[in-house]
Order: structure tokens, then C-alpha cells, then sequence
């Protein structure tokens, strides 16, 4: 009895909380009036910041152009920018029907009203995103101010928005990504403490990029010693952390009285190189550290007298949040989330602090987990883009570009990037590799100078599958790799998979751009390309993946590619399923991100969840057990002995979390329609926060397994959502907002379509 009571006490407090969290949802974020906010240019919403040195200043941009400070500021090339805004509405089911924009070149011309570069007038239609300019020619090195209002369909016309600024470049192109300037943060250490009479152990709490700001009393001739790690050991900084885990030392001379000094960072040959990334002048070279000793100082230290100039491209930490009722997982979220932040140092999509070099493959995980976590879209798109003319060796990765232009395209509903870049594109799907079945192959002699040309390669191309490979960046011969024992051979599954998808992708891309003849083809191509694949890579007995013809080993990556990437016949799903939960985490931090969209897009729910909150040595838990606070670059040190700590192809689950525990993705491009389809699997509750380019989402739920789930959702106005709710049975009943719904089950899910704006509650009880 009184199990029971304690039983229905905790339903009740749940059910609460639900409802109480589900009230705060309708109101976050959601502005008293309909002004339209979020204002952006060119994908930027900020782009009328002001930075000196990298420090966000007050100076206004059109002051700041005409002042003698070294500003650092954005300045956009293209010569039509694209604007975009939130459409912002206290009702349910609000669609924008028209919008003004107004671009003046004076500020007192904007304050009243008056567009003397661009007055678009009233135009009918939803278009809240990329609204290319129509008005006169902008001039170079010019600021311009712009506004706008809208109306939507109960008839309000909004308040104009704030006036936001842009700066023209010097140069004006047809096409040109806009990006911000790297941006500093002055941190603080969490803890000093005294090692002894002359030694202070510092530490910041979290690693991070930058470099130290020392204020210090001292007298001539007065020398002290500074460490810097990101590695602890025995209490103090580990001095030879091994791999590619950093440390540095450095002798300071002190000055009589107080005085203020900054420990300039020594360039490393290893990631100063002529591929590696630069570090603008305006910022100095950096180090990841979270570790300091200070020893030789004899006066006392107060918090205030070091600091960490920490270094990364503009990121707001309000703009996305998740908790839930597992504390494994709730960690896990927050050390991939700030890995977003912490690896942009560069203002480019980095392999970490060894190289300081784009690589497809990391940075279409960053792309996707950035996007999990912030409303920011320009680093990730000129990564991409930067990658097409700077393509890297594996085969897989140069199929990658396709995929990034898609997630790009996806994420923020913007065409340009695809129409400047098809013709690469269309290379980068490697048909010329094929043979006459479809299959491609880079061991039969078609990689020829031609096509490495075509693709940018300066390089050989081979496959990977996955790294690293056995016996090599300091393991043994006998040490395994993380291919779960893949077995190349002339036609492998894991590169014709990545052929497929990358087809599939440029059918699609062909279409959106109005290229109906070339989406037909490269549709053909695709569906041949899977007969044979299924033909000739499933071993029909085990109804499971092989790793290529010529073998009959299967591995993990053999299977959870075609999975992931839509190839798997229905018949032999089941057994691919459990072929691949057999293998258990049987891949690096970067073939995770394949096997938890092949987990989710399979439906095992309870396995995903499983594999998120592990605390096994291969696992994102064991990141943190490890000391690290940025993703690393293996599951363990063990795993890639030259890793580094603050690596963001390690940070999968800051994409997974919304995208598939949470169920959160576009069903059309930009976001014009969402998809909500939660897969919790026995996890009792959780909340989140996902920031899109139409505004923000959010999302809760209460869930016991087989007796009840309930799902608040708030969506932004001007788009609709497709609401996916768990099918346990036909005699289960479903309400929406306290009414009956009727409904028709797909598989294990019930499907509630076209859900407009505001908030809603949805219930299933059996």
C-alpha cells in the first residue's frame, strides 16, 4: 500500500512538472509583441558586431568604420546579400502572408522609415529566410542599416523590427560566405590552491583554447615558472601527458611593482604549418589548457590576477538547452555542447589542436552537432566549402562533401551554396569509379589524373572506413584498429554505400535546383547501384552485410552503413538490428555517429539510449572519467595513443540528443516543416531546446514505457510540424490539447501531421 502511494505521489509530481514546464514553453523566448527578431544577413545574425582585439566592444559599426581602433568586424562580399528574420506571434497557427524589408544607408533614414537603397514595399508571401536584396547596387566598405515588419494570416501586422547594420567588403563578388571574427572571453579559475610556499595550482575547470593573463607584483631580477596542461596527474600537471595532449612551460621575468603581462603562446611546427589553419594576427597564437602551476611567486594570488583569455567563434550558450532524468546522459550533453564552442578556435572546422587542418569527416560531425546546439550556420558551410577545394585522402570523405551541402541546404534552406558548387558536387559523387553494375572502386584502375583533378585532390585516394587502422599512430601490429576487422577488397560495402547515398543526395539536390533531366539520372544511377549492392553484398543465409566482394567477413561498419544511409531491404532489418547491437560500440568516436543514425533509423530506441549513457571504456562517459572536458579524438587513449583532447568528431551526441533521442529534424528545407519524433526508449523524461533558423523548438515528455507518454511542443510561427507519438496498441487513447484524436499507426509510431505554431500537449495512455 504504501508502494502504491508513493507510486501515485511520483506520477502526480511528474505530471506536475509536465504541465508546469509545458506552460513556461508557451511563453519562452516569445516576445510581448510580433516584432520580428533575429535579424541576419547572409546566415548571420549578429553581423552588425563589433569586436577590438576580439572582445565584444559597445562602438557602433557605422561609428566604428570611421575610428582609429584596429576593429575587428564582419564584412559581407557578396553583392546581393540574403536576409532573414523570426516570425514571432502570441497564436497558435500563425503564418507570415507578407513582409517589408526597408535598407537605408543612413541611420536617420532607416528611424524614419525610409529605404533610399531598397524599399521591397508590401510583398505577399511566407518567405521569412533568405530574401535576396533587389535594391540599388551597394557600394564597397559601406555600412547599411535594415528593418522589417510582417503580417500573418489572423490579420496583424507587426511593429517594425530593431534596426540591425551590415558592413560591405572592400571587394564585392557574385558569392562569397560571410563569416564573423574570432571572439575572446576573459575566464576565470575555478580553484587556486597552494602546493607549497612558492607553487599555485590553477585550474579553470574546463580545457580550453587561449592563453594566460598574469597580474603580478614583483621586483627586478624576479623569475618565476609557468605551466600550462590540459592532463592532471598525482594533483599536479601531468608534464609528458603523451599523444598529441598538451603541455607547455614557460620562465617569466618579472618588472618592479604591479604589473600586467601576457604569456605569448610558441607556434608549434606541428599545427603552424602551410595546410594548417592560421590564427588571425588580432588574436595570437593559442594552446588548450585548464591547467596552470605558478611556481617562484611568493606574493598571494587571488582570482582576479590570472586569467584565460579563451579564444572561439561567437557562440551563445542560451540558444539551446537539454536536461533529463539520467545524469550520465545530462553529462554527456554538456561536455559535446561545449566541445561546439571550444573546438571553433580556429573560425574553421579543425581536427583538433595536432594538425589545425579541415578534414571532411570531422567537420560533418561538427556541421550537425554545431547545428544541434546553436543557431549558426556560417562556420559550418564555409568549412564545407572550404573543403571542396582542399579535399583530404579517404575516398569515404570526399562522398562526404555531398552529404554536408545537403545537411547545409537542409538547416538553413538555402540554394546559393548548391548552385555555386554543383559542378564539384556532382564530382564529388565519384561515378567515374564505377563499373558497369554501379559498384565504384578506387583499386581498379579509374582514379586517373583526371579525376583526382576534379575532385581537388593533391593526394592518392584510398578507402578508410574507419580510423585509425590496425599497427599504426602507435599501435602494434597485433593491437586492433577500430574496423571491427574489416576486410578491404576491390568493391567494399562501406564506400559504395557512401557511393549510394551520396547519389541519392545529388538526385535531390538536381531537383530543388530545377534540374529535372540530371535528378532523373542520378536517381537511375542510385537505384541500380542498390540492386547490386543488395545483390552482391548480403549474405543471404546470415541476412546480413559482408565487407565487400571476395570475403565473407562481416563487420559492424559492413552493416550499419547501408542502415544508416537507407539500403537495408525491410525483410532483413531485423537481422541486420541484431547483427550490429552484437558488435556492441565495435567503431571509433567517428563511425559513431553512423552507427547511432543506423540504431535510431532501425528504431531500437532502447539500445541508442543504452550506447548514449554508457559508462563502459568506450563510451562518451568514459571522456569525462578520463579528466578530459572537450571530446577527444578516441574513446581512450588506449584506442589512437597519439589522440588529442579536443577533438569534435567525438562529440555525436550533441546531434544524436536532438535529432533522434529527441526527434527533431527538418522534414523540408530551412524548417519550413519540422519533424518531431521522440524515440526515449526507457528514459522517464526529458526537455530540450533546439535552436533553428525559423526560431526555437521546444520539446518535453513524460514517459513510462507501454502505459503513458506525454509530449509538449512548442513550435516557432511561420512553420508546421509533423508530430510522431509511440503505437503500443489499438486500444491505446490519444488526445491533442485535451481532445480525442484519432489516429492510424505506422510501424511503432503514430503520426499527427500538419501541427501549426504555438504550443501543444499530447497524450498517449493504454
Amino acid at each position: 500500500m504504501a508502494y502504491q502511494l508513493k507510486s501515485q505521489a511520483l506520477k502526480i509530481v511528474s505530471l506536475l512538472v509536465f504541465l508546469v514546464w509545458g506552460s513556461c514553453i508557451q511563453a519562452a523566448n516569445h516576445p510581448e509583441t510580433s516584432q520580428p527578431t533575429q535579424l541576419s544577413v547572409n546566415l548571420l545574425t549578429n553581423a552588425d558586431q563589433v569586436f577590438l582585439n576580439g572582445y565584444p566592444v559597445q562602438t557602433s559599426l557605422h561609428k566604428a568604420i570611421s575610428q582609429r581602433e584596429n576593429f575587428q568586424f564582419t564584412a559581407i562580399a557578396q553583392r546581393q546579400p540574403f536576409f532573414g528574420w523570426v516570425v514571432n506571434s502570441n497564436q497558435k497557427n500563425t503564418l507570415q502572408v507578407g513582409y517589408q524589408i526597408l535598407v537605408a544607408s543612413s541611420l536617420s533614414q532607416i528611424q524614419n522609415h525610409k529605404g533610399d537603397y531598397w524599399d521591397s514595399g508590401k510583398v505577399e508571401g511566407s518567405q521569412s529566410i533568405n530574401r535576396s536584396y533587389q535594391g540599388k547596387d551597394l557600394l564597397p566598405d559601406s555600412v547599411y542599416f535594415w528593418k522589417v515588419k510582417t503580417w500573418d494570416n489572423h490579420g496583424v501586422e507587426s511593429p517594425w523590427s530593431a534596426v540591425s547594420q551590415f558592413k560591405m567588403a572592400p571587394e564585392l563578388t557574385d558569392y562569397a560566405t560571410a563569416r564573423y571574427p574570432l571572439q575572446k572571453q576573459d575566464d576565470y579559475p575555478k580553484a587556486i590552491q597552494s602546493m607549497s610556499e612558492n607553487l599555485a595550482f590553477i585550474d579553470f575547470g574546463k580545457a580550453a583554447f587561449g592563453r594566460l593573463r598574469l597580474t603580478l607584483d614583483g621586483n627586478e631580477g624576479e623569475t618565476i615558472t609557468l605551466r600550462l596542461g590540459e592532463v592532471m596527474n598525482n594533483k599536479r600537471i601531468d608534464q609528458n601527458p603523451g599523444g598529441s595532449r598538451r603541455y607547455a612551460e614557460y620562465q617569466l621575468d618579472l618588472k618592479n611593482g604591479r604589473n600586467t603581462y601576457i604569456i605569448a603562446i610558441a607556434p608549434d611546427r606541428r599545427n603552424t604549418g602551410p595546410r594548417a589553419i592560421p590564427i588571425p594576427e588580432y588574436i595570437g597564437d593559442v594552446l588548450p589548457f585548464r591547467y596552470c602551476e605558478i611556481e617562484g611567486y611568493s606574493g598571494p594570488l587571488e582570482k582576479h590576477q590570472i586569467i584565460r583569455e579563451t579564444v572561439f567563434y561567437p557562440f551563445d550558450e542560451s540558444e539551446s538547452f537539454f536536461t533529463s532524468s539520467d545524469t550520465v546522459l545530462n553529462q554527456v550533453w554538456e561536455l559535446c555542447k561545449y566541445s561546439m564552442k571550444a573546438t571553433s578556435f580556429a573560425g574553421v572546422y579543425v581536427d583538433g589542436d595536432r594538425e589545425r587542418i579541415p578534414y571532411e569527416a570531422d567537420a560533418l560531425i561538427n556541421q550537425l552537432s554545431h547545428y544541434g546546439v546553436a543557431r549558426e550556420y556560417s562556420i559550418g558551410r564555409y568549412t564545407h566549402e572550404y573543403l571542396i577545394h582542399h579535399a583530404t585522402w579517404p575516398t569515404e570523405w570526399i562522398l562526404q562533401s555531398v552529404l554536408m551541402a545537403w545537411i547545409d541546404y537542409n538547416y538553413t534552406g538555402n540554394k546559393e551554396s548548391l548552385e555555386e558548387f554543383y559542378a564539384d558536387l556532382k564530382a564529388k559523387t565519384l561515378l567515374p569509379l564505377a563499373d558497369e553494375t554501379g559498384l565504384i572502386s578506387t583499386r581498379t584502375g579509374k582514379v586517373t589524373p583526371e579525376v583526382l583533378k576534379s575532385i581537388h585532390l593533391n593526394d592518392n585516394l584510398r578507402d578508410i572506413v574507419d580510423w585509425p587502422h590496425t599497427g599504426i599512430l602507435g599501435l602494434g601490429k597485433n593491437e586492433a584498429g577500430e574496423t571491427d576487422g574489416f576486410v578491404f577488397q576491390d568493391m567494399n560495402t562501406v564506400v559504395n554505400a557512401y557511393h549510394y547515398y551520396a547519389l541519392k543526395v545529388m538526385g535531390t539536390i538536381a531537383a530543388q535546383l530545377e534540374k529535372p533531366d540530371e535528378s532523373d539520372f542520378y536517381n537511375r544511377r542510385a537505384g541500380q547501384l542498390k540492386s547490386t549492392f543488395n545483390a552482391k553484398l548480403i549474405d543471404p543465409k546470415r541476412k546480413i552485410y559482408t565487407d565487400g566482394i571476395g570475403t565473407d567477413h562481416a563487420s559492424l561498419h559492413a552493416n550499419m552503413f547501408p542502415l544508416a544511409f537507407g539500403l537495408a531491404p525491410d525483410k532483413y532489418v531485423d537481422e541486420i538490428n541484431a547483427f550490429i547491437r552484437s558488435r556492441g560500440m565495435a567503431c571509433s568516436v567517428y563511425g559513431s555517429q553512423f552507427l547511432m543514425d543506423a540504431v535510431y533509423d532501425g528504431h531500437n530506441a532502447d539500445y541508442g539510449l543504452e550506447l548514449l549513457t554508457s559508462t563502459g571504456e568506450r563510451s562518451w562517459y568514459n571522456m569525462i572519467r578520463a579528466g578530459s572536458t572537450i571530446t577527444m579524438e578516441a574513446w581512450d587513449n588506449k584506442y589512437k595513443p597519439n589522440q588529442d583532447w579536443n577533438h569534435a568528431w567525438g562529440a555525436v551526441p550533441a546531434n544524436t540528443i536532438p535529432r533522434k533521442l529527441m526527434g527533431i529534424e527538418p522534414l523540408k528545407p530551412g524548417f519550413s516543416k519540422i519533424q518531431i519524433k521522440p524515440q526515449p526508449g526507457d528514459l522517464k523524461q526529458a526537455e530540450i531546446k533546439h535552436p533553428t533558423i525559423r526560431g526555437d523548438v521546444l520539446v518535453s515528455f513524460q514517459n513510462e514505457p507501454d502505459k503513458s507518454f506525454r509530449l509538449a511542443v512548442r513550435i516557432p510561427a511561420n512553420t508546421t510540424a509533423d508530430v510522431f507519438l509511440p503505437f503500443w496498441s489499438k486500444k491505446q487513447a490519444v488526445t491533442m490539447n485535451g481532445q480525442k484524436v484519432d489516429f492510424r499507426n505506422t510501424g511503432q509510431f503514430i503520426r499527427i501531421e500538419g501541427v501549426g505554431s504555438g504550443t501543444h500537449e499530447f497524450e498517449v495512455t493504454l
